[in-house]
């Protein structure tokens, strides 16, 4: 994931996918459905049942994303196993809640998987199931704050850590935290950044992750992709996290044909 590579710039596909039509957000079914079309780091949601098995889950309900309602974490597997997951239309497939495990050994030699640990999940729990599937060079886990980010190194010092570092008094904690800088993935925010940043991070050979999900996606989709995407990769963005995976992916390939040319 080094910028500047062949590699670079990568679509993560928010919530392993959105807006796709039959295709629900953090499904395997997605994440299939969007890998088929397009070279991607998915990014899923990691919550966790109330008899402790780690599934994929955004809302702390169920009420948005399957046909049951209630908390995610009053639930044990076997009664989570009975629902299914709507779309982002409203209409109900035949798709289950999958579990981490699922998705792991689905991700496996395929694509990256970011993993967005929602609050009340132990990380070590999470990177623990990582290192059972041998996945430390597939995952890289997201954190909000300099703690968590230690706490995550801490664990393994072999995983990447996305890191939010949108401005440069942010980029000196973490220059300063003791996280090694070929360990870290700079999320700058869901705002553009300055140049002088991705500058920053570049020289330290970190990649950064611009949010475009949100206005940014809409900008997008108001005045056009190329417009609006090909701008960004021109500042230094490695990797766009959107709601729009498909539609930024031809940018994102668009871009790393003329780059390699």
């Amino acid at each position: 994931m080094q910028p500047g590579s062949r590699l670079m710039p990568l679509i993560s596909a928010h919530r392993g996918g959105r807006n796709i039509p039959g295709y629900p957000e953090n499904s395997i079914e997605a994440f299939q459905y969007i890998s088929e079309s397009i070279p991607v780091m998915i990014e899923c949601d990691i919550s966790m049942s109330s008899d402790g098995v780690l599934l994929l889950m955004h809302d702390n309900t169920l009420d948005r994303t399957t046909n049951g309602f209630g908390k995610v974490a009053d639930q044990s597997w076997e009664e989570l196993q009975q629902f299914q997951l709507i779309d982002d239309f409203g209409k109900q497939t035949d798709f289950k809640i999958p579990t981490l495990e699922e998705a792991l050994s689905w991700a496996k030699g395929k694509v990256i998987l970011s993993l967005d640990v929602k609050r009340g999940v132990p990380f070590k729990n999470v990177v623990d199931l990582v290192e059972e599937f041998e996945m430390e060079d597939y995952v890289e886990i997201i954190t909000y704050n300099q703690n968590d980010a230690l706490s995550v190194n801490r664990l393994n010092p072999d995983l990447m850590i996305s890191v939010t570092i949108r401005n440069q008094e942010e980029w000196m904690r973490m220059k300063n935290s003791g996280i090694p800088f070929d360990r870290m993935v700079a999320f700058t925010g869901t705002r553009l950044p300055t140049p002088a940043l991705f500058d920053t991070l570049h020289a330290y050979g970190i990649p950064s992750i611009l949010g475009t999900l949100g206005n940014l996606d809409q900008q997008a989709a108001r005045r056009g992709d190329q417009a609006t995407y090909t701008p960004f990769l021109d500042l230094g963005a490695d990797i766009l996290a959107t709601d729009r995976p498909l539609e930024a992916g031809v940018i994102t390939e668009k871009f790393k044909e003329a780059k390699n040319d």
